[in-house]
């Protein structure tokens, strides 16, 4: 007689309310090359963010928004000064090259979230 395989205990997704700027763009899909929409920092933060945020859950301290070019960007790319100001001046472009690596910039969205905009 075969014993029926043990439940596994699932957890019914929660809904969690991230805020983003209204003109940061469209979220890409999974693969698309990042276009700074903020989705994934904003909900949690990557490994790098981790160790610069300090905390495992909730925004990533390390993402700001760039209002000139209208997204958001990883600050431990664009200006690891701002996070690190001990930082010295020769090892910010080796820092940012490190950053960009460590986050995988080049290799497309991997964020598994569904987004909605906020009802108006």
């Amino acid at each position: 007689m075969r014993s029926k395989p043990p439940l596994k205990a699932t957890r019914p997704p929660t809904a969690r309310v991230i805020l983003l700027r209204q003109e940061a763009p469209a979220q890409p899909s999974p693969g698309e090359p990042c276009n700074g929409c903020g989705v994934c920092c904003a909900a949690e933060p990557c490994p790098l963010g981790i160790l610069v945020s300090g905390r495992r859950q909730g925004r990533c301290r390390a993402l700001h928004w760039d209002t000139a070019l209208s997204l958001y960007r990883c600050g431990m790319v664009s200006q690891p000064q701002r996070l690190w100001p001990w930082l010295p001046l020769w090892a910010r472009a080796s820092v940012s090259r490190w950053a960009r690596r460590w986050i995988s910039s080049a290799s497309g969205c991997d964020a598994t979230l569904v987004g909605s905009p906020a009802p108006r």
